[in-house]
């Protein structure tokens, strides 16, 4: 069976991405799922997060792109049972240059995927906060979008940019792409706004946007810091919880013709 592959995107900047690509990844691994991880952020904060540091990444991303390093080296093992890794350094900003001269610019990614997808049931992309050619490198090898949008004003203006280049990558590169879900991030159930962003985004959005909210939680913020996703580093806070119940709507979508 072929992993299903998701990536996870959104081109505005602090919206939950890698927070939300970590855990759940880390939450599908604890529902006895194997999952490989695909840092695609130049700035490799997802590698971090797993507690791969930056003088344990010399075989990562970037160098799987270029060919000089194989599949053996650059998948790592993580903190987490079932979870590897692909990690990425700040060598990857350079790529967007380098395979914008290539013949087969848009589908490096999808020929790595293809040669793993069969050992894992996810593959989740990390994609950097932008919309360059990283990330429609990462939409044209997924099955699927996940898009974390935080509860805060222009929300939806700044997806509608998104679905745009979805639509763009269907269009040509990827027909068979899908949007997975919105997740709603950063949820603060004081602040009216939340609500009132989170009530216009099931409007329009419809069965697209997950039940699930992301609150906003000292402890996801915290849980970088010490090399850990959060339900390493506290099972029992909201934020953890929030990433279990994500996992299994995720799960639940198993079997859905992409």
């Amino acid at each position: 069976m072929r992993a299903r592959v998701i990536a996870v995107s959104n081109q505005k900047g602090g919206v939950g991405k890698t927070t939300t690509t970590v855990n759940l990844a880390t939450a599908l691994a604890a529902s006895k799922r194997r999952v490989l991880v695909i840092d695609a952020d130049p700035q490799g904060n997802a590698s971090t997060g797993f507690g791969i540091e930056a003088d344990q990444r010399d075989h990562d991303l970037y160098q799987l792109l270029a060919g000089s390093t194989d599949y053996a080296a650059a998948i790592q093992p993580s903190l987490v049972r079932d979870l590897w890794v692909i990690p990425a350094s700040n060598n990857l900003s350079a790529a967007e240059v380098e395979l914008s001269t290539l013949e087969d610019r848009e589908f490096r990614f999808k020929r790595i995927i293809e040669d793993v997808a069969g050992d894992y049931d996810y593959v989740l992309i990390d994609c950097p906060p932008s919309l360059g050619l990283l990330t429609v490198n990462a939409l044209s090898a997924a099955d699927a979008a996940l898009v974390p949008l935080q509860c805060e004003y222009y929300a939806l203006e700044g997806l509608s940019q998104l679905m745009q280049t979805i639509e763009a990558v269907r269009g040509g590169l990827n027909p068979e792409l899908v949007l997975q879900g919105v997740v709603l991030t950063m949820y603060d159930a004081r602040n009216r706004l939340s609500s009132l962003v989170a009530k216009d985004v099931r409007e329009h959005l419809g069965p697209l946007v997950y039940s699930t909210i992301i609150p906003r939680n000292v402890r996801v913020s915290e849980a970088p810091s010490y090399g850990k996703p959060v339900l390493l580093y506290d099972l029992d806070c909201p934020g953890s919880k929030a990433y279990i119940a994500l996992a299994g709507e995720v799960i639940k979508q198993e079997g859905i013709a992409a």
